[in-house]
Formats: structure tokens, C-alpha cells, sequence
């Protein structure tokens, strides 16, 4: 049972309509070089995963994210400081993040937001972080990636008192149905992990089931999350293509709709080539 906790998920079959995985950490899964990423990349395409976005929460990650965008065409990153790295965050480190936010393979923002789950940085300083990468998105007209863990209601006034900008992505949504009409009703678009494979995450499929076309995206968070029935093992982007499948079940659509929805909202929301 321990070598099976860590070997991957198998390679599913792949999708009708491949799909972009929407958020995940290509060097928390291992890739340090070119060649790495290019492997990963390659078994995520076997899957229908053909292009990803990897995502910083440090400024070491952030710098290696923009440049592995630049070793492989299916690659795109987000950079920003995460909510739990905030304690610390003056302007060297924002000028750092914004020079690499201008990146032209950089297409988001994040991720950045709230996290009141973990005690490692002061609300008032996660705070004061999401309202400058809030306009930092605005100013460079990228999307706005958010990181949202027990902390849905001072997220949302924030992005009200700011003003959100033109594309929020709510990053491995957690909220359940009440939380995802708010965010619907407000033009957010909720990006959906393995967690809503989970057995017990019965709000969060409610929540999955009420979203819009166009307004949701599948995800991995790797090396998290792994979807159900693997969870507990190591997580790559080909495994996107479980969440979609389940998505499409969950909400009764084709397994070709669902993934065609996914792929069109990421072209849109991340700017990518169609």
C-alpha cells in the first residue's frame, strides 16, 4: 500500500476535446529543467491536457514559473506572492513580482487572495498584499488568480471595495452553491480541482452543478488534490482529464461539452491561442 500512496494516478484515455489545465505547480511536481517539464507536458497531452499554467506562491517559484514558460509552447505561468508569504512583502518584493507579471507568457495574477486556514501571515497584511495584486492585475491587464481558504466573505468585500478587475479566477473553488451564486452572479469564473471528486465535498458539487458554461475551468493544483479514487497519491496536469470526466457526470452534459467549455473559458480568460 505505501508504493501505491506513491506512484501517479494512471494515464487516462484521452479527452475528446483537449482542455488546458488551469492551475498547477510544475515545480512542486518535480520539474527543474526544460527536459522535465517537457515530459510532464507530454503525458498530460497523452490525457487531452494540452497546455497548462503554472503558478508561483514565492518569488523563487515565480522567477523559475516565467522562465519554464518560455521552455515549451503548452506552457504559460502566473506569478504572485501567496497569502501565507505575505507577512513580509515591501517594495522590493512588489517590484520584483511586477517585473515578472509583465512577462508575455505570464497570463495571470496569482496566486494571490486570503488564506485564514494557516497561521503564517497576519489577515491585516494577506489583506493589504490581495488589494496590491488586485491592482497590479488592473494595471497590467492580466487576470486576477485568487487563493481563497476560509476566508470567502472578506474576499469578496475586498474585490468589491477594489473593484475586481476584468477576469477573476477563483482558483480550486471552495465554496459551496451560496458562495458560487455570489461569485456567478458577479462574472468570477471558478476553476474546479480534484476536490470536487472528493466524497464528502457535497456543497462543492452543488456549487459545480449551478456554474454556467463559460464561467468554470477543471484544474489539478498538482502535486494536490488528486482526484477520487487516488487521492492520497502524487498529482500531474493529465489528471485534469479525471476532473473533467466527472464534471461532465456531475452535470448530466457530454464529456466533450464539458471539456469544450473548459478549454474556451481558459482561451478567454487567460488570453491563450485558441
Amino acid at each position: 500500500m505505501g508504493d501505491e500512496k506513491r506512484e501517479l494516478p494512471p494515464i487516462p484515455d484521452r479527452l475528446p476535446v483537449t482542455v488546458v489545465d488551469a492551475h498547477t505547480h510544475l515545480d512542486a511536481c518535480g520539474a527543474k529543467t526544460a527536459a522535465d517539464v517537457a515530459e510532464m507536458v507530454d503525458r498530460a497531452e497523452r490525457a487531452g491536457v494540452a497546455r497548462v499554467v503554472t503558478v508561483a506562491d514565492d518569488l523563487a517559484a515565480a522567477r523559475w514559473a516565467t522562465e519554464a514558460s518560455t521552455w515549451d509552447s503548452r506552457v504559460f505561468a502566473a506569478v504572485a506572492i501567496h497569502p501565507t508569504r505575505t507577512k513580509e512583502f515591501g517594495p522590493a518584493e512588489q517590484s520584483e513580482v511586477e517585473r515578472l507579471a509583465r512577462g508575455e507568457r505570464v497570463v495571470a495574477v496569482g496566486e494571490t487572495g486570503l488564506d485564514y486556514y494557516w497561521d503564517y501571515s497576519p489577515h491585516d497584511a494577506q489583506q493589504a498584499a490581495f488589494r496590491w495584486h488586485i491592482d497590479l492585475a488592473k494595471r497590467l491587464g492580466k487576470a486576477l488568480m485568487i487563493h481563497d481558504r476560509d476566508a470567502h466573505e472578506d474576499v469578496l468585500r475586498i474585490l468589491d471595495e477594489e473593484g475586481a478587475p476584468e477576469t477573476v479566477v477563483f482558483h480550486c473553488f471552495s465554496g459551496d452553491e451560496h458562495i458560487a451564486r455570489r461569485c456567478v452572479d458577479k462574472g468570477y469564473i471558478l476553476s474546479f480541482a480534484g476536490t470536487v471528486t472528493f466524497k464528502n465535498a457535497r456543497g462543492l458539487r452543488e456549487a459545480a452543478r449551478l456554474v454556467p458554461g463559460g464561467q468554470f475551468l477543471a484544474e489539478t493544483d498538482a502535486p494536490f488534490l488528486t482526484p477520487h479514487p487516488y487521492r492520497g497519491r502524487p498529482n500531474e496536469p493529465y489528471c485534469t482529464a479525471y476532473t473533467v470526466r466527472f464534471l461532465a457526470q456531475l452535470r448530466g452534459e457530454a464529456v466533450h461539452e464539458v471539456a469544450e467549455a473548459v478549454r474556451t473559458t481558459a482561451e478567454r480568460a487567460y488570453r491563450l491561442p485558441a
